[in-house]
């Protein structure tokens, strides 16, 4: 997929329309407390939905996006501490 920066900004943009179109929210607060077996072949993990997402999804994610962002580094993007971060959530 060749896109250049606005165009993958524009694909964001697309599906969070989408996922507020859905009104998700609901549907995935009810998962809490909810069984999550993530398997590889035979290999299972039981989970809790909010445990899957706490100490398996969101560490990947973290996981991939710090290796992504360390590549471009590596290729020379100007990328630094606040590109990896972003805009911090500030108290209003």
């Amino acid at each position: 997929m060749d896109q250049d920066y606005a165009g993958l900004q524009k694909l964001v943009a697309e599906a969070r329309a989408e996922i507020d179109a859905r009104r998700l929210r609901p549907r995935v607060n009810a998962l809490e407390g909810k069984d999550v077996v993530f398997q590889m072949g035979d290999f299972k993990m039981p989970f809790t939905a909010e445990g899957f997402l706490m100490s398996f999804s969101l560490p990947n994610l973290h996981f991939h996006a710090t290796t992504a962002y360390d590549i471009l580094r590596l290729k020379g993007v100007p990328l630094g501490k606040r590109d990896f971060m972003g805009p911090p959530r500030l108290k209003k």
